[in-house]
């Protein structure tokens, strides 16, 4: 019988295998992605999740940028990112964030945000702002938004996708069981909610969700969880290791090897998702051009 995911979160930390080691990439295209995150003043979720990807994307001059401040009303067993009380929102952020997609050049960037459950809107018409300040800015950039489930609110969901995303992404995290302990302040049936009404309101977004892997759940529970997605219309999906950012969170049961997240793809695609990623280093904003590129092809076919 599995541990429940918290009761050994200060276990040991496990030596990594082979294939969960990576070079670190340098160069021009880092320090210039530094400098413009760094002038901007908005805040990445590469820097505040310890992103195990950083430097690369970094180095491509990609950063997934994390609005309405760096700190969290949610305490998520698995995020890195700081639980406190947030500041108040910065109206001139949207500003600071379309300039800084200008600057990067970006073609597709990712937005998300700390869960904001002191605000009355939850921050949807914060982030609102922030992809109609981008469009204005860049109007062919394709915009990815990755809010928290807002509680399920549907005047929250409408505001964000009356803005015109491109994609809804809103992660599962992990298998149904797991819920309560790795993300206690979310439900999973809420999110499925969240997945089937941003197709529902805006017919024309991609939906997508992601989920960590290595945290306990068995195949049986993963799969259940796929088709579960599939079942609110869910088109895209990235599947990725779970790594513990600290001793204090929740400890990773194995280390899933590559072949697995092989046969994971191969069962999404099979169960009709248009995209899928699937890869020790994947998360929800990795190469999110890419896993959107696959589908805009097929569809100008």
């Amino acid at each position: 019988m599995r541990l429940n995911v918290l009761e050994h979160r200060h276990a040991p930390r496990r030596r990594l295998p082979p294939w969960l080691k990576k070079s670190l990439p340098t160069g021009d295209g880092l320090l210039a992605t530094r400098s413009i995150v760094a002038r901007s003043g908005v805040a990445t979720v590469c820097e505040e999740a310890r992103c195990p990807n950083l430097t690369e994307c970094w180095s491509k001059r990609h950063a997934t940028f994390m609005i309405l401040g760096d700190k969290c009303t949610r305490r998520c067993a698995f995020c890195a990112v700081e639980t406190a009380r947030p500041d108040p929102p910065l109206p001139d952020e949207p500003r600071r964030l379309a300039e800084a997609v200008a600057s990067l050049g970006l073609s597709h960037v990712v937005i998300t945000a700390v869960a904001r459950d002191d605000l009355a809107d939850e921050g949807a018409g914060h982030f609102a702002e922030c992809v109609r300040a981008i469009r204005a800015r860049r109007p062919a950039c394709v915009i990815e938004v990755l809010p928290a489930d807002f509680h399920g609110r549907e005047e929250c969901v409408q505001a964000l996708c009356d803005a015109g995303p491109d994609i809804y992404n809103h992660n599962i995290e992990t298998v149904e069981r797991l819920q309560r302990a790795v993300r206690p302040a979310a439900r999973y049936e809420r999110s499925l909610h969240v997945l089937r009404r941003a197709k529902q309101l805006r017919p024309g977004v991609f939906t997508k969700s992601g989920i960590m892997v290595g945290l306990g759940e068995s195949r049986g529970e993963l799969h259940r969880t796929l088709k579960d997605l599939r079942s609110v219309a869910c088109d895209i999906l990235t599947v990725g290791q779970y790594l513990q950012p600290t001793p204090a969170h929740a400890a990773v049961d194995r280390y899933v090897p590559p072949q697995e997240f092989d046969e994971i793809a191969d069962e999404a695609r099979g169960l009709g998702f248009r995209s899928v990623a699937s890869g020790p280093f994947v998360r929800s904003s990795y190469n999110a051009a890419d896993v959107y590129e696959a589908i805009a092809a097929r569809r100008e076919s």
